[in-house]
């Protein structure tokens, strides 16, 4: 997830600085997945990858093994990844148009026309996400406004589901075959049933007299009727020639009314012919489904400009399908199912008005507003200027060897890198533009569709199992053996990102174990934020400006962009915040005076004591900020800073993320400085294939490190609430990254191995993380994107893949601007710092005089 918090290539702790890349380095760096998921070796031969087996059959075994992987690298890099993502997403584009376009029907018609169960219970349109209205939000929505059912018992059920939102302490306690009304005082919401069986003269008069007293018309009217007609008239083809003249006489009065007002009718649901008592054995489906047609081809017949003014209400129907024969009676819904029905109504009524980010039927999509448009701007001009370079003849390419992303030190290539050229930042932005492009097409653009989040033990553990076959399959021959070595902290943070994407989409988090393994996960980056950042600065001292600057831009160019572009706070990024924040804290922790490093304690064991003592100090820090909460709220409610750290006004959801961890990043502080103690002090055998320990206590820590894993799994699995859980996170997480660091790491023939496919994902860990909120996921996380409708497992294949190009094309756009926009002299680069604060201070105060005043 975080770009630099990786252990230092020097003193043995990595590669030594300014070593030329290795030819699979240099390989992967100009854009092939091969020498990354390959074999490290020139030839990739079969034994000069795995170990030499004695065999024939082993040998051919581990033949197959090494060319299969060397024929999949040969033919799949991630250029060609690339360039297969954009053909499919302009492909996707004009279908979702054509469909959208051609193909008839927006959100609010998929909300009330179909769908499908996700679960027991769990109700998903097509194409679109519903939201689930609590009582609050539905006397918002609804305040001032009068609302009709009329119609038969069936009607009568779904009025009785629409007013237990409203109320849920609502009793169905009104009288058969009479009129009940409903009011809530809180809202001046009136809600009345009006008992109608029969689609008749009586409907229709009472529909004439609304059109003719404005002050007792309905905002909202609801009605539906069929059953009654066809057990009075058993079921005869007479009733059904005069249902279809009323509804005719009715259409009019409707139309009117659906002028300045909503009208729904509501079409019949099945029934269950086979418990149906004798009096009701007419009730048929055929004669249902008759009904049906009529209702259908009068209320369509009165279109006008296309359409009809009356909404046709049929997802109630099509969930009825599967549970009807969970009825009682056969005629009536179970209040599950038409639960279904009257939330579906509350989305269609209200979700234009509240916008709730779960909610995306029957939401008009606002216009960009003035930064957005800028932001356009702005991309579509470097596209013009990059088109005018290139028509100049300004072809300079991408430095050849790009700094590393990891630990943003300069790798020297044998020969002199020609500079970038004047096009490059342009070229850069353009492709930057693109990508938003599509970014805003996904999650802001009514184009693409959208569905809720379900979660099932299968959706989260077969994707898990898929992903660790896959990483073992891609196993290889580390390069050094040191303890968190490069190659092992970037495959931890691989599969861990991996792990939380899957996490993400499956909506795991509503299951507590996996939720608290998931928040080990997030503190085990933090950690690794900790150890990376004191390593680099114990070991090399390099506190300048120009590193700090490149940290900070690499952390925050893409979620910046998306600030602006997705118009979203910079809080709502939460991870990249928190790792900002905490850089800053260890960066202002070490550079202190007295500025302690590795070279200088080695002089006096006593600058040991001096370390201690500034982490000392940082853990008073945090425990000052962590036990007032009132305290936290106060320093960072202060503007400017608050504008970096609230969320919808407020910095509570910073004060919950920062507490949740406040102490891994000071554990992975001490433990760098302890690792790097005792490996200067020669107490740890890292020799290739040699144990880290002693047998002995090898054997005890790697004990003690299994129970510490199984400890926690039986406790997390006997949580009761995330919230008496995340109270004992912070103090409990640490004990499970050690215990994993250990295994990792005490056996020799562990450390000599990793995998290079977690690996490759470890390196745009921080992309894929920030990504996932708008074009893998949707509605800003809430929901998730769908490119290709009717195929889950399909749409989750083809947007993951355009997913993970994207968010390796960014990393390799924000190093190309990094080198461009950070200079290494000083004084350039406090000019630029000195521009950036200006304009930073003006939009603050832009920003702080456009918003309305209190009581205003």
């Amino acid at each position: 997830m975080e770009r630099d918090a990786v252990t230092v290539r020097e003193a043995g702790v990595g590669d030594a600085p300014g070593a030329p890349p290795s030819p699979s380095t240099a390989a992967a760096e100009s854009g092939g997945v091969g020498a990354r998921f390959g074999c490290t070796a020139p030839d990739h031969s079969a034994a000069s990858c795995p170990s030499a087996c004695c065999h024939g059959g082993a040998k051919m075994a581990v033949l197959a093994y090494s060319l299969g992987k060397r024929e999949i690298n040969q033919h799949f890099t991630i250029k060609n990844a690339k360039l297969i993502s954009l053909a499919a997403v302009i492909i996707l584009l004009v279908f979702h148009t054509a469909l959208r376009y051609y193909g008839g029907g927006d959100t609010c018609e998929w909300l009330l026309s179909s769908g499908r169960y996700l679960g027991e219970n769990v109700w998903q349109p097509y194409g679109c996400m519903m939201h689930k209205y609590k009582s609050i939000e539905a006397r918002t929505c609804l305040a001032k406004k009068r609302v009709a059912f009329i119609g038969d018992s069936r009607i009568r059920q779904l009025f009785y589901s629409f007013i237990k939102i409203i109320d849920p302490e609502r009793k169905e306690d009104g009288n058969k075959h009479e009129d009940i009304p409903f009011e809530d005082s809180k809202s001046a919401l009136n809600v009345d049933f009006l008992w109608y069986p029969e689609a008749n003269n009586s409907m229709r008069e009472r529909l004439v007299s609304w059109t003719k007293e404005p002050s007792a018309k309905p905002d909202v009217v609801i009605l539906g009727a069929a059953t009654w007609s066809i057990k009075l008239h058993g079921g005869s083809t007479e009733a059904l020639q005069q249902y279809k003249v009323n509804l005719t006489a009715m259409s009019a009065p409707l139309e009117r009314l659906a002028e300045d007002g909503e009208i729904y009718w509501v079409l019949q649901d099945p029934v269950n012919e086979e418990v149906l008592s004798e009096n009701r054995k007419m009730i048929t489906n055929q004669q249902l489904e008759l009904y049906n047609e009529a209702a259908v081809d009068v209320l369509n017949s009165s279109k006008r400009n296309g359409r009809t003014r009356v909404k046709l209400l049929a997802a109630s129907r099509q969930a009825a399908l599967e549970t009807i024969t969970q009825s009682d009676d056969g005629l009536h819904l179970p209040e599950s199912t038409r639960n279904v029905g009257a939330m579906v109504l509350m989305n269609s009524m209200c979700n234009n008005l509240l916008r709730p980010i779960d909610g995306s039927c029957c939401q008009k999509v606002p216009p960009p507003n003035l930064l957005q448009k800028l932001s356009a701007f702005v991309f579509l001009g470097s596209a013009l200027a990059f088109l005018g370079f290139h028509i100049l003849g300004y072809n300079h390419h991408r430095r050849p060897v790009p700094p590393d992303v990891e630990s943003l030190e300069e790798k020297k290539p044998a020969t002199a890198a020609a500079p970038l050229g004047p096009k490059a930042p342009f070229q850069a932005l353009c492709r930057m533009g693109i990508i938003m492009a599509y970014f805003y097409l996904c999650d802001r653009a009514d184009v693409f569709m959208k569905e809720q989040k379900f979660y099932t033990h299968s959706t989260f553990f077969i994707p898990l199992i898929y992903i660790f076959v896959l990483g073992v399959f891609y196993s290889e021959n580390s390069k050094e053996t040191k303890v968190l070595n490069r190659e092992q902290t970037d495959e931890w943070k691989g599969w861990m990102q991996l792990v939380i994407l899957i996490y993400h989409i499956s909506g795991a988090s509503a299951f507590i174990p996996v939720y608290m393994h998931v928040r080990v996960l997030v503190a085990a980056y933090l950690f690794q934020t900790g150890y990376g950042h004191f390593s680099f600065f114990w070991l090399k001292g390099d506190f300048g400006l120009y590193r700090v600057c490149q940290v900070l831009f690499r952390l925050n160019f893409l979620v910046l962009v998306l600030c602006v572009v997705m118009d979203r706070p910079y809080q709502f990024y939460y991870f990249v915040p928190l790792v900002t924040f905490w850089f800053v804290v260890i960066y202002a922790t070490l550079a202190m005076w007295p500025q302690i490093l590795q070279k200088k304690a080695n002089n006096s064991g006593m600058w040991h004591l001096g370390v201690l003592a500034k982490l000392l100090g940082l853990l008073l820090f945090i425990c000052s900020f962590a036990y007032s909460e009132g305290f936290f709220e106060s320093v960072f409610s202060v503007w400017p800073i608050s504008k970096l750290f609230e969320l919808n006004g407020s910095v509570h959801e910073w004060w919950f993320r920062w507490k949740l961890d406040r102490f891994a990043v000071i554990h992975g502080m001490l433990f760098a400085f302890i690792y790097l103690v005792l490996q200067k002090c020669q107490v740890l055998s890292e020799g290739k294939g040699e144990a880290l320990f002693s047998s002995k206590i090898s054997n005890l820590l790697l004990f003690l490190s299994a129970v510490s894993f199984v400890t926690y799994s039986v406790w997390a699995s006997s949580c009761k609430n995330k919230t008496e859980c995340n109270e004992m996170h912070p103090y409990i997480s640490v004990f499970q990254i050690l215990a994993f660091i250990l295994i990792r790491n005490i056996p020799g023939y562990a450390r000599s191995l990793y995998s290079s496919f977690f690996a490759w994902f470890g390196k745009i860990s921080l992309e894929l993380f920030i990504c996932q909120y708008h074009i893998w996921l949707a509605a800003d996380t809430k929901g998730i994107l769908v490119l290709i409708p009717g195929n889950p497992s399909l749409n989750i294949m083809v947007s993951t893949f355009i997913f993970v190009s994207v968010a390796h094309e960014i990393s390799l756009i924000t190093n190309d601007l990094a080198q461009v926009v950070i200079p290494k002299d000083s004084t350039a680069l406090l000019k630029r710092l000195g521009g950036l604060g200006l304009l930073s201070l003006v939009l603050l105060l832009l920003a702080r005089s456009s918003q309305p005043t209190p009581g205003a």
